[in-house]
């Protein structure tokens, strides 16, 4: 039984109306944790939208997420479709087959890939008839909340250590519209095994199965964390974020090797000089302990 039904079980019990199993009336949707959500918790779904009555609603600054560089109304033209066209990439790459978990890492920290999670899937709720959940699972050194400027509250961790309703952490920011966000939560000194642990795979799996048409976009650890490779198993597509001028190729190629058993969707190369743009996918003087010649990559710019 799911357990967001199982919330839903006592919360109809109290008011003395009988339980429905989960999914009834639904066949085409698994279990999952947004069962009975639109009776528990206020929520529907029309196509293309998404409207939540009693969650965390909270109210976003445009104007500050543009100077975090966000993409929102006015922001960087440039930028927009900069992620329309690594938007159009991963969707082509993924939906057909109905792979819509995916996962964003890098091999070391401040290489962009929190920023890079949270513009694609702006990206992504602003394309029509598409939705997307943002799960922040950098448990450790968290970050979403920080560029979203999210009040805190309950999220993931709360969910992992105490069983706390998925359906009462979820916020959808208001003014980004398709898009929800589950925030990582309390710290924990737990925060890297909880990746791995069985609680999150019964997640993951539900996120993944139930509204099978809605993107789930996790920003995940770097790579030295050990707890990843527990996790990467669990999703649909990775995607690794390179610091142009900084990310030693000898790295890239260490994180592209100790990923090589799951299903690696390519590299989004972060702050690069547009001088080096413009030579395509060749990236000339890459800094590495190496020689200087090109080295070709699998960009998903």
């Amino acid at each position: 039984m799911s357990f967001i039904h199982k919330a839903l079980e006592k919360a109809k019990a109290a008011q003395g109306k009988p339980v429905e199993p989960a999914g009834a009336g639904r066949p085409e949707r698994g279990p999952g944790p947004f069962v009975g959500l639109e009776e528990a918790r206020g929520f529907a779904e029309t196509p293309g939208e998404i409207h939540y009555t009693h969650t965390r609603k909270v109210t976003v600054d445009l104007d500050r997420l543009r100077r975090q560089r966000l993409i929102a109304a006015g922001s960087d033209a440039s930028l927009g479709e900069a992620y329309k066209l690594l938007r159009t990439r991963i969707l082509h790459r993924t939906s057909r087959e109905g792979r819509n978990t995916l996962m964003f890492t890098g091999s070391r920290p401040n290489e962009g890939k929190t920023l890079t999670t949270i513009n694609l899937a702006l990206s992504i709720a602003h394309k029509i008839g598409q939705t997307v959940l943002l799960v922040d699972a950098d448990l450790r050194h968290p970050a979403i909340h920080r560029y979203l400027d999210l009040p805190p509250g309950p999220g993931l961790i709360d969910y992992l250590t105490s069983e706390y309703p998925i359906a009462e952490s979820l916020v959808p920011p208001d003014g980004l519209a398709n898009l929800v966000v589950l925030p990582a939560g309390t710290p924990s000194p737990r925060a890297l095994e909880l990746l791995g642990a069985p609680r999150m795979m019964d997640l993951v799996r539900e996120l993944k199965n139930f509204y099978p048409d809605r993107y789930v976009l996790f920003d995940m650890p770097p790579l030295l964390y050990a707890g990843l490779l527990a996790f990467a198993p669990l999703v649909d597509g990775i995607i690794v974020a390179v610091a142009a001028g900084s990310t030693p190729r000898e790295e890239i190629s260490h994180a592209l090797e100790t990923l090589k058993e799951f299903p690696v969707l390519g590299l989004v190369l972060n702050k690069l000089d547009p001088l080096a743009a413009s030579q395509g996918e060749k990236y000339q003087n890459y800094p590495g302990r190496g020689s200087r010649k090109k080295f070709t990559l699998p960009w998903l710019k």
